[in-house]
Parts: C-alpha cells; sequence; structure tokens
C-alpha cells in the first residue's frame, strides 16, 4: 500500500511540475534579416497521391518571396499518381519546383532517411526546411522557423497537431498535443528530447557536420537520429511552441495505422536517456497502479485518482491549446482515458511480441 502511494504522489508531481512549468521558458524569435535567404523545402514522398496536393498548395500560400524559395520533392518508389498530383498542384508555382525519383541509397541511408540524402545533395541553398506529404505548413511556417535562426544553432523544430473531423483523430490531436507539451517542458530545462522530421529547420552547415544521412546509422526514426548527431557536433536547438509554426498533420484513420505509427515512433523513445525513460515508464503505468489501487484500498480511491487525473491533464491540456491559439477540447478528457488505455495495452502487446511493424509500405521488426 505504501508503495502505491508513493507511486501515485509522484506521478501527480511529475505532471504537475510539467504544467506549471509549461509556457515559462522557451526561445525567443529575433527581427528577421534584412534580405531574406533563399530557402530549399525538402519533402519525402511515398504514396501520397491522396495528400501531397494538399501539402504543396500550403506551400503555395506561405508568406515568403516564392523566388526565394525551392521546392523539391522526393519520390520514393510511388507505384500510386504522386508525381502527376505534385506536377498538377505546382503548376504556375512562381518559385523553383523540382521532383526527383529517388533510384538508389546513399551510404546507409534507407526510406525517407534515402530521401532526404538525396534531396540535400540536390538542394541548392544554405537553409533547409523540411516537412511530410501529410502536413499543411501555416502561411508564417519560414518566417516563424527564421525568427529563431540565433547564431550557433543547427536546427529549428516546430510543432504539429493532428486534425481531422471525427472523434478518432481528435483525440489523436489531444494526444499529441499533450506529449508535445511534456516534450517541450523538457527541453525548456535544458534537456535536448528530439526533433520533429515534419517540421524542422536545418542549416546546411549543421547538417553536413554530421556527414548527412547517408552516413548516420539507418532508424526508422531519422529525425531523431540528426537531432543526436547535430548535438554531437555542438550545434545548439530550439524547439518551438507557437502558433506561427504550428502546422497541421492528417490523421491515422485505423488504429491498425495508428499501432503502427506509435510503435515507430518507440524506437526513438528506446534511445532517450534513462532517466527520461523512467520518468515515461511512471508516466505510462498509471492503469495498472490504478487497478491495484482499487484491489487494496477500494473502488472509490481509485475512481478518486483517476478524477484527479483527468483534472491535472485538463490543465496542462488546455495551456498547451491555448499556447497555439487553438481551442482545447475538454470535452474529450473522460473518452481520452478509455483511448489511453486502449493505446497503451495496444503498444505494450506490439512491443512485447515479436510483431513486424509497417511504415510506407515498408516491413521492419
Amino acid at each position: 500500500m505504501l508503495l502505491l502511494v508513493f507511486y501515485f504522489a509522484s506521478w501527480f508531481a511529475l505532471l504537475l511540475t510539467a504544467t506549471v512549468f509549461f509556457g515559462r521558458r522557451g526561445s525567443q524569435p529575433v527581427s528577421p534579416p534584412a534580405a531574406l535567404p533563399r530557402i530549399s523545402i525538402l519533402i519525402a514522398a511515398r504514396n501520397e497521391e491522396a495528400t501531397i496536393g494538399r501539402c504543396l498548395q500550403a506551400i503555395r500560400m506561405l508568406d515568403y518571396p516564392p523566388e526565394l524559395l525551392e521546392v523539391l520533392l522526393g519520390n520514393d518508389g510511388s507505384v500510386d499518381q504522386t508525381d502527376a498530383v505534385a506536377r498538377a498542384a505546382m503548376q504556375g508555382y512562381a518559385g523553383s519546383f523540382r521532383l526527383i525519383f529517388i533510384t538508389d541509397n546513399l551510404g546507409t541511408a534507407r526510406g525517407k532517411a534515402n530521401v532526404l540524402a538525396h534531396l540535400a545533395h540536390t538542394a541548392t541553398t544554405d537553409i533547409f526546411c523540411i516537412t511530410d506529404a501529410d502536413i499543411a505548413v501555416p502561411a508564417t511556417w519560414l518566417t516563424g522557423l527564421l525568427a529563431h535562426l540565433h547564431p550557433g544553432v543547427g536546427s529549428v523544430t516546430g510543432l504539429t497537431l493532428v486534425t481531422g473531423p471525427r472523434l478518432f483523430h481528435r483525440l489523436q490531436g489531444l494526444d499529441w498535443l499533450l506529449s508535445l507539451g511534456l516534450v517541450q517542458v523538457v527541453t525548456d530545462l535544458g534537456r535536448p528530447v528530439t526533433a520533429m522530421g515534419n517540421n524542422m529547420l536545418v542549416t546546411r552547415t549543421a547538417y553536413e557536420a554530421t556527414g548527412g544521412y547517408e552516413n548516420l546509422p539507418f532508424s526508422v526514426t531519422e529525425d531523431f537520429e540528426l537531432f543526436k548527431a547535430l548535438l554531437r557536433q555542438g550545434y545548439g536547438y530550439r524547439n518551438l511552441f507557437r502558433p506561427e509554426v504550428l502546422a497541421e498533420s492528417l490523421p491515422m484513420y485505423t488504429w491498425r495505422e495508428l499501432l503502427h505509427q506509435r510503435r515507430r515512433w518507440l524506437r526513438g523513445v528506446e534511445q532517450l536517456p534513462g532517466w527520461l525513460q523512467i520518468c515515461l515508464l511512471l508516466y505510462g503505468s498509471f492503469y495498472p497502479a490504478l487497478l491495484a489501487m482499487a484491489l487494496a484500498a477500494g473502488p472509490g480511491v481509485a475512481l478518486g485518482l483517476w478524477a484527479a487525473k483527468m483534472g491535472v491533464q485538463g490543465l496542462l491540456a488546455a495551456k498547451c491549446f491555448r499556447a497555439v491559439g487553438r481551442r482545447p477540447p475538454l470535452e474529450l478528457l473522460p473518452i481520452f482515458e478509455l483511448y489511453t488505455l486502449a493505446m497503451t495495452t495496444g503498444l505494450l502487446l506490439f512491443r512485447l511480441l515479436p510483431l513486424q511493424f509497417e511504415w510506407k509500405g515498408r516491413r521492419y521488426q
């Protein structure tokens, strides 16, 4: 019983600390340069005919001189109409647009990392901004990232919000922004965690100092691998939780797709520092501990703890959503508990069983 009391005291202390510290620090923007730099936008695509048009339309709406942009789209062996949809979406574009077909591997790079390695070699600018085919960036995306590119900084990372009309989509959005809020707290406390490869600026100098993706160990979380390499080279970083760099991501449409996506992300989690993995284990083991508390102290105590969890998570969710100018969906909190329980159970089984997961039509162990 004492062990359970200590567990829940630690759990609530962890979440309350994150809630209190969220937004207290963060990178402060500087004035954009008088002469805006040329920028290369790098996008990897594999069988994205349903999403690439939305992505490229958002690129065309950027509040940035198109003549200073080159948009490089790497077609990674697509067997659908990705290339035709992309060409149609960019017809008449005032900037530079190139569709590059990826047919070979560079060094150790595979998958998305290989596409980005090819695009980095093709790029003609000193600043790379990376996004994904299922992402729609805001008009202020580039100026928002550039405003935090201080001397010595190698990467600037924005954030994404999963959006969609259905309840399942909205639950993913709540889940993801809460997770990014926790990441932001750790980052603002001076503990580098990760970068996001669907909303990321990297300088050419910093990227090339790592040797590029063709010289990095292959990982299905290629953005995390690059981020670690940038840190090893001594480059600074900025992780932003601001509305001007908030991109919108399409959701996963089935539980199967969602579990495969999150299993891939767990590969990055498994490489985090031990102290952070312990914190995540503490945070993610709430429900088994709650069941043990119900058996030890009765359902009334367990229900009280569950209600307290929803209350504290609601406070954090409200701060996260308001920080990016969105209405917090607090009405979803009760059903979000069931979503979280299902997700935790599914990922635990996925992790323990010798199952392969799929990513862009390819299988990984």
